[in-house]
């Protein structure tokens, strides 16, 4: 499975959004950066689909430029302008070459989602690798009106009940790319989720 990160060299605030190219050219968020429909015109101009994590202005901003440039079916959670595809827990939504599971997990933002494949995990905010805040297993910011880090917990947990054995790849909203035990990365998260302490000094 080929992953381009299309928002690496943003000078701006963004998510990750990622490009999966292969049998089903689909970006996961759309992200903030102007410019994001032209990075991924540099990897294909057929463009499928968007499957959005969840709704936060840095994940969906550049949505209407992308489907303005490439009229891609656009999947998400909640309801939105430009969405065409509803998605609930349970579903299968294929991206690029593979199969993945949606798997609802709120908490950082009632319609998140994370996606699940037998290789590879697009966890969105709920659980990333690194954030400026934890290395090597950090979790998703529940100081906000309408976050909680109890449903947080619960979703991590969920995560973690119906990853596969052989997943190697973390693909979060935030943070670098992993590569390695991501089992082990989502544990840690959670452990430091449960310890109910501010992910920031300020919250």
């Amino acid at each position: 499975m080929a992953v381009h990160h299309v928002t690496e060299d943003a000078e701006t605030f963004t998510c990750n959004a990622f490009l999966v190219t292969g049998d089903r050219p689909t970006l996961v968020d759309a992200g903030a950066m102007d410019g994001v429909a032209d990075a991924v015109r540099e990897h294909t101009n057929d463009l499928e689909a968007v499957v959005l994590t969840h709704q936060h202005g840095d994940h969906v901003a550049e949505l209407e430029a992308v489907v303005d440039a490439f009229d891609p079916e656009v999947y998400a959670f909640a309801d939105h302008p430009l969405r065409t595809h509803a998605i609930e827990d349970g579903d299968e939504v294929q991206i690029g070459d593979e199969s993945f599971a949606v798997i609802h997990t709120p908490g950082h933002a009632d319609d998140h989602v994370s996606l699940v494949s037998e290789t590879a995990v697009f966890s969105g905010d709920v659980v990333v690798h690194n954030d400026g805040a934890f290395d090597y297993g950090s979790f998703g910011r529940t100081d906000m009106a309408g976050q909680s880090r109890e449903t947080l917990i619960e979703s991590i947990e969920r995560l973690l009940e119906r990853l596969p054995k052989g997943v190697e790849h973390l693909y979060a909203g935030h943070g670098d790319v992993f590569h390695g035990d991501v089992r082990d990365v989502i544990e840690t998260a959670l452990e430091r989720a449960e310890k109910r302490e501010p992910k920031y000094p300020d919250e």
